[in-house]
């Protein structure tokens, strides 16, 4: 019994190959998968990653059940990830191959329905994801970028000179309002 938990079923150099193969396999397919895969966008996405992963956990495992087959696979994957890491680092053309571009989605306000369709994303997704970062409709937003890992950075339209100088007059209101009530609040 002890011994199977420590003792790989398949041989050693099997147990680093496989996990080698399946990342760069896995690097490949999300590259070409796109980053709306990445982003998670609805729950046929999440489905998705989550039959890949136990589909490549078998591929990476085979028939080893052990726990020191578990580790081999676990390190080779680290390793192989820590060197690839660096690797990109050193060479950033390869880097930017591997990872993509970012998309601009919205720019100036105006969307991109071409880059919403070679992303496949829907314009209902697009203002969802805009939701959870704080806006209530693309009206608000002036840019918006998917980034190559698949997050959405969005950025808000700045309000024209009148509407400011319309919040900063109420807000001074506010304060003098503040300031008046504790000089009352004082006095009695």
């Amino acid at each position: 019994m002890w011994s199977d938990l420590f003792h790989p079923d398949i041989s050693i150099i099997e147990k680093i190959i496989r996990p080698v193969i399946v990342y760069f396999f896995l690097v490949i397919g999300l590259r070409l998968a796109g980053k709306r895969e990445l982003a998670q966008l609805n729950n046929f996405d999440l489905i998705v990653l989550l039959i890949l992963s136990n589909t490549v956990q078998n591929a990476i495992i085979g028939n080893d059940n052990s726990l020191a087959g578990g580790l081999i696979g676990a390190m080779t994957l680290f390793a192989v990830n820590y060197l690839v890491v660096r690797f990109l680092f050193k060479h950033p053309e390869l880097d930017r191959l591997v990872e993509g571009d970012p998309d601009v989605l919205i720019e100036g306000g105006e969307i991109k329905h071409d880059r919403l369709k070679k992303e496949l994303i829907t314009l209902s997704q697009l203002e969802a994801a805009a939701h959870k970062q704080g806006f209530a409709s693309l009206e608000e937003v002036d840019r918006t970028v998917l980034e190559p890992g698949g997050t959405f950075a969005f950025i808000g339209k700045k309000p024209s000179t009148e509407v400011a100088r319309h919040n900063e007059i109420l807000a001074r209101l506010d304060q003098i309002s503040k300031e008046l009530a504790a000089l009352r609040a004082a006095r009695s």
